[in-house]
């Protein structure tokens, strides 16, 4: 049966980074990383844990296996993951509805993830739905930044109600897709 919570354990963060590692863009074939999708960023156990200390990430476990979460990160998190940092930055110059995004309270995903062997479930949606009433009447909004090159990733994000915002190339010559969902305007 599977269900979905916050993380509360080192078992369900270690589980967190286990399925991140299956799913980093550097250990996938091409072809995956195409139609599966891809998760960029490695975070450390002790990073992992400060951003849940924070806000508790989202899980959705089988028995005691998570397989898939959504990340919870602040704006406190800023400087934690330094691959991180310019999305901050550019986030400090985004107009959204007449306001600086970093003026407006906001959430952001750290980064998403389902096994491969759950795909096509509803785990992806079901996740971001826990977000959602867990963090919604917290934050007016959540962020994140899309790869460009991970269609698979965009195409589910603009199914939950993200729409995209903004894009950028970062230093690595990257180009990343801003979206949010705007809780105020999705009730």
């Amino acid at each position: 049966m599977i269900s979905y919570s916050t993380s509360t354990t080192k078992q369900e963060l270690e589980g967190i980074l286990k399925l991140q590692q299956l799913n980093l863009a550097q250990g996938l074939m091409p072809d995956e990383i195409q139609s599966q999708g891809f998760v960029t960023v490695k975070h450390t156990y002790d990073v992992l844990k400060k951003m849940n200390d924070l806000e508790k990430h989202v899980i959705a476990k089988d028995d005691e296996k998570v397989i898939g979460y959504v990340l919870a990160m602040t704006k406190e998190s800023r400087f934690d993951i330094s691959v991180l940092i310019p999305m901050f930055d550019v986030f400090d110059q985004i107009i959204y509805k007449e306001k600086i995004i970093s003026d407006l309270k906001y959430i952001i995903v750290g980064q998403v993830c389902v096994d491969k062997a759950y795909r096509g479930q509803g785990i992806f949606d079901n996740c971001y739905a826990a977000y959602k009433e867990f963090y919604s009447s917290k934050y007016d909004l959540v962020l994140t930044e899309i790869a460009s090159s991970n269609t698979r990733s965009l195409q589910a994000h603009k199914r939950i109600g993200f729409r995209e915002i903004h894009s950028y190339i970062d230093p690595a010559h990257t180009e990343w897709i801003v979206v949010v969902w705007d809780w105020r305007n999705d009730q």
